[in-house]
């Protein structure tokens, strides 16, 4: 199985904690259409004809594309590569942007799975991140998702949030759980240097929430979610029985992906590609006929240390059989010590050859994950 990711680069306007690659200059939306969909045309081997389980719309934010565009993008789509029949196709959504008319078009497009920005549901908080809607438009946007037919809703929420307290969270969840979506992606805000956050961060105008308040919004959701029926399959994401998502968790299973538009990443298991993130540049050439991507190679070792370092955020874990026949990696006798020492102290559970985190774990994912990474060896 194999997924395509589409990188659509444009923004109505710049959030204040984004640091994906995106414009708010909307005029050259059509000669970035065409130049995606001769990408689709010119990577159509990419995949090698595997079944395409999975599509995905991501940015920036594809729901102001119009229905032209989008139509447009499904026909290259459809012709040259072999959709699956059940396949998941997911469109992120600014709730500012959901109309009926909208919601039933891309319903007969075949979009079957809606992500919607939320981020939070006070005003306040929402117009510090530089968010374009307000609360009451983000409720109305959740019910008119349900009423035009669909039935995989993801809301996006952020937890850490300048000046929020584990009061302000649980107002979050509390109005989260009441729209009774299917699934709930929640992350904690990360400051990026690029980002207007990292500039005032930088000029000390921005206060960040301390690590123990941010511990304590993270085991708030730990604690509430699944009590109200959400698995918390990876770290920063929810579901209800039988919505995981498809395309996502793909990525942290290592399945090969397409990626289409400036800044997406491609992947075929041992090689990696980036494109340009430059809106101007990847529409030039495309225009040329020239794909404009890096390829990187990864080594054994780098499989080995993405796979540990994805795989371990998720309820699947790490298979430690699994890193032996692929890569030929003991992690049980070369990392005895580290995993003997968090498997003591109740960091990680092992069942078998599967290694998951514990809950306390969970706190810890990445910096367990690192210390479990292969070191290339110089050749």
């Amino acid at each position: 199985m194999a997924g395509i990711y589409f990188h659509i680069p444009f923004c109505k306007q710049a959030c204040h904690y984004c640091d994906f690659h995106f414009s708010t200059s909307l005029t050259r939306q059509d000669d970035m259409i065409a130049a995606m969909r001769d990408e689709l045309v010119l990577r159509k081997e990419y995949l090698l004809q595997r079944p395409i389980e999975t599509i995905y719309f991501g940015g920036g934010t594809p729901s102001i594309l119009s229905t032209v565009h989008l139509e447009s993008l499904f026909q290259t789509l459809n012709k040259h590569y072999p959709i699956s029949s059940g396949a998941e196709i997911t469109l992120e959504a600014n709730p500012d942007d959901l109309t009926r008319e909208k919601l039933e078009y891309w319903k007969k497009l075949g979009i079957n799975r809606l992500s919607i920005g939320v981020q939070t549901f006070q005003d306040s908080l929402l117009m510090q991140l530089n968010r374009a809607h307000q609360a009451h438009q983000a409720i109305d946007a959740i019910g008119l998702a349900r009423d035009s037919g669909f039935r995989n809703v993801s809301l996006d929420l952020i937890y850490a949030l300048p000046g929020s307290t584990t009061a302000h969270l649980e107002t979050d969840i509390q109005q989260a759980l009441e729209l009774a979506p299917q699934h709930i992606s929640i992350y904690g805000l990360t400051i990026e240097e690029k980002t207007a956050f990292g500039q005032w961060f930088r000029k000390g105008k921005l206060k960040t929430v301390s690590e123990k308040e941010e511990v304590s919004q993270f085991e708030l959701l730990m604690d509430q979610l699944p009590r109200a029926g959400y698995e918390q399959y990876e770290i920063s994401n929810f579901a209800k029985e039988g919505f995981q998502a498809r395309h996502n968790s793909n990525y942290w299973k290592g399945e090969w992906y397409l990626g289409i538009g400036p800044s997406a990443h491609s992947f075929q298991e041992t090689s990696r590609q980036f494109n340009i993130p430059n809106n101007a540049q990847y529409v030039a050439s495309l225009k040329e006929g020239k794909i404009p991507a890096t390829v990187e190679q990864l080594s054994s070792t780098n499989q080995i240390n993405e796979y540990l370092f994805t795989r371990l955020r998720t309820k699947w874990g790490i298979d430690l059989s699994e890193l032996k026949s692929r890569w030929g990696y003991d992690l049980a006798f070369e990392q005895s010590e580290s995993l003997n020492l968090y498997l003591k102290d109740g960091y990680l559970h092992q069942q078998g050859s599967i290694i998951t985190l514990t809950r306390k774990g969970k706190l810890l994912a990445d910096e367990i994950a690192s210390d479990f990474f292969r070191v290339e060896m110089d050749s």
